[in-house]
């Protein structure tokens, strides 16, 4: 089941001088990854408010409703609320949806937007794309079994935009790249006609947590832009 909500997270609530009657800013959407290997459990605020709790590892929280603006995200470890293991503003424009990706390894986390922009599509295509958040992994390839590259030297940090494929099921190969070797091997991948996924390459190469892959249902697949 996806959550959509309906209250709309206004950051400037508190700005008194604003009028009832002001008109509100266009709304995106937004929800965080945390993709952080060997981090805890996590809490995330957001202009102070707490907003997710105990988000954990390779976990997606649901999406949010927020006005275009600036944003001070802090993340703590679940229950301490002394010393935040992030703190860190970013800009949501309007009309947008993003994933926000928590990466990195303990001391040196960041916050990546990873936006889900939507394309028109034909009802009997899917939509696919790829982002890259393993930290001690080089460039990959992604690739099908028969040697076909979908996504060519991505690096860390890195995403692609969206193309379309017929709807089915996938296997996927992550190679570095210009190699035959296979880093991270994802059988039967289910991609629906109408349906926007992104391909999450998350953990360690040769470490712990290992490399993993993590495809979510975009909220560009189901979620609609509005103005209030």
């Amino acid at each position: 089941m996806y959550y959509c909500p309906k209250n709309v997270y206004n950051p400037y609530s508190q700005y008194r001088e604003f009028p009832s009657y002001r008109v509100s800013p266009m709304t995106s959407y937004l929800r965080i990854l945390h993709a952080s290997p060997k981090s805890p459990a996590v809490d995330v605020y957001i202009n102070d408010m707490l907003k997710f709790k105990n988000l954990a590892y390779a976990a997606f929280t649901d999406y949010i409703e927020v006005i275009s603006g600036n944003y001070n995200v802090k993340v703590y470890a679940t229950g301490t609320k002394v010393s935040p293991v992030l703190n860190k503003t970013i800009f949501v424009p309007p009309e947008k949806i993003y994933t926000v990706a928590a990466i990195g390894i303990l001391p040196n986390i960041d916050l990546l937007p990873v936006p889900e922009t939507k394309i028109m599509n034909p009802a009997d295509m899917a939509y696919i794309k790829f982002a890259h958040l393993s930290p001690n992994a080089g460039p990959v390839d992604i690739v099908l079994p028969d040697g076909k590259i979908l996504f060519k030297n991505i690096s860390y940090k890195s995403f692609t935009g969206y193309i379309e494929v017929p709807a089915g099921t996938y296997t996927l190969e992550a190679r570095p790249t210009g190699t035959k070797t296979t880093a991270l091997y994802v059988p039967n991948i289910k991609l629906k006609s109408q349906r926007y996924y992104t391909v999450y390459a998350i953990g360690l190469l040769k470490g712990q947590p290992g490399l993993q892959a993590l495809i979510p249902l975009d909220g560009v697949s189901y979620l609609n832009m509005r103005e209030d």
